[in-house]
């Protein structure tokens, strides 16, 4: 497992801290417009109510597309709905998902100014820290907290050391991301006439090579003209994609704290190297600030078997407490009489061998696409690639970004590791 890849954490150590300037014109990228109904609507049916796949049913319907997006359990029931919702410009830059990690960022910005952002699913440009916690055996006052820069805010008021401001509002954002998902939903359902059907995906049909429905859980039968299969680390209990490639899937835990005075607590992602007492091993847990008046703490990740139903997955509890541990030690605010915890959770983040996404038509099986493996840039990475996925299947190609490095036939030949 290439956690090199999949961790944020890693990739500060690569991260340049120099402030890229952006001027108005680049932040945004031009929404496709409505596209006129066809008579004859291409039927696309799209596997997975998560981010990917919300945000590729929504653009496909923009498109003028005949969609219906296929659900097990709830839209953003699993990772889309508890993760942290973290956006940057260019955390990626130098690696394989740079362009699409940039087009997406700035399409974020696009649908917040047509849907309503920062009060529909609280999008908002933050400050982003580096921070080094060192957990003592019993929490210091804040009257001996080592001496803070000016950039940190009062509510940081633990035993923090090296901070820094690794995003400043013009690079680093958030949204809250089932808030995100379900809006996107909501409005493909409203203005561009797409359905949800919840039920289970059993198989796929194929006539002479090419997908000509999808059976559900029942009996149940949908034709369609193609299949986007965006479910997550269930993709890869597909045989059509197992057989290419492996998904796997990467627990992460999480809190929800409630502070009670949120009004203290500023838009500040915190990015923190915290040790804990007594000599363990440094983790990276990452701390995010809502503008719903909640803070969401993750980390504890490692990889597992994907339990078969979204619902059913459960955190582990020395990881729940090591993350209160955390939210306690950075600030007095966010410990027992300061904050109530309104949620313990866990999900799978989707990853790959290679650590790089796969999204494209699946060789040898006409009009059956594949948008997965995105593992903790999922949220940030949604837009672009619903985007880009709608115009590989509408029109043949994509323009927004080149999908030629996400293509799931690089693993021809490779065989799985």
């Amino acid at each position: 497992m290439n956690l090199a890849v999949t961790s944020r954490a890693s990739m500060l150590t690569l991260f340049h801290t120099t402030t890229i300037s952006i001027t108005s014109s680049a932040n945004t990228i031009p929404l496709p417009s409505r596209q006129p109904m066809d008579q004859n609507p291409k039927r696309v049916v799209v596997c997975g109510g998560g981010v990917i796949g919300v945000c590729t049913a929504y653009f496909l319907a923009k498109k003028g597309a005949a969609v219906t997006l296929i659900e097990k359990s709830d839209v953003a029931c699993a990772a889309s709905g508890k993760a942290g919702g973290f956006l940057a410009l260019d955390w990626c830059d130098g690696g394989p998902v740079e362009s699409l990690a940039r087009a997406s960022f700035n399409l974020h910005r696009s649908l917040s100014a047509e849907l309503n952002g920062p009060q529909s699913y609280g999008y908002r440009p933050l400050t982003t820290l580096s921070l080094t916690v060192t957990e003592s055996d019993s929490n210091p006052p804040s009257s001996s907290t080592p001496s803070k820069s000016s950039t940190v805010p009062s509510w940081i008021d633990g035993p923090i050391r090296s901070p820094r401001t690794i995003g400043t509002p013009e690079t680093t954002a958030q949204v809250h991301p089932q808030l995100f998902t379900r809006t996107l939903i909501a409005r493909a359902v409203k203005d561009h006439g797409a359905q949800v059907v919840i039920g289970k995906l059993e198989r796929l049909e194929l006539v002479g090579g090419r997908v000509g429905s999808v059976v559900l859980e029942g009996g149940r039968v949908i034709e369609c003209d193609s299949v986007v299969l965006a479910l997550g680390p269930w993709s890869g209990k597909l045989e059509v994609l197992s057989s290419l490639c492996r998904v796997y899937g990467l627990k992460a835990h999480s809190i929800v704290l409630e502070p009670r005075e949120p009004n203290s607590i500023t838009p500040h992602a915190l990015f923190l190297s915290y040790y804990p007492s007594r000599g363990g091993k440094a983790i990276d847990p990452e701390v995010y600030p809502r503008p719903t008046g909640m803070l969401y703490v993750c980390g504890m990740s490692a990889e597992e078997e994907v339990a078969d139903d979204p619902e059913e997955i459960r955190g582990k509890e020395e990881s729940i407490e090591m993350l209160k541990r955390v939210a306690k030690t950075v600030s007095s605010h966010l410990g027992e009489g300061g904050a109530r915890v309104k949620a313990e959770q866990a999900c799978f983040l989707p990853c790959t061998d290679d650590g790089i996404p796969v999204i494209g038509e699946v060789p040898g099986v006409k009009g059956c696409f594949v948008a997965t493996g995105h593992s903790c840039w999922g949220i940030l990475n949604g837009p672009a690639t619903g985007a880009a996925m709608a115009e590989l299947v509408i029109d043949g190609n994509s323009t927004i970004v080149d999908l030629k490095n996400f293509s799931p036939a690089r693993f021809l030949g490779r065989g799985k590791v």
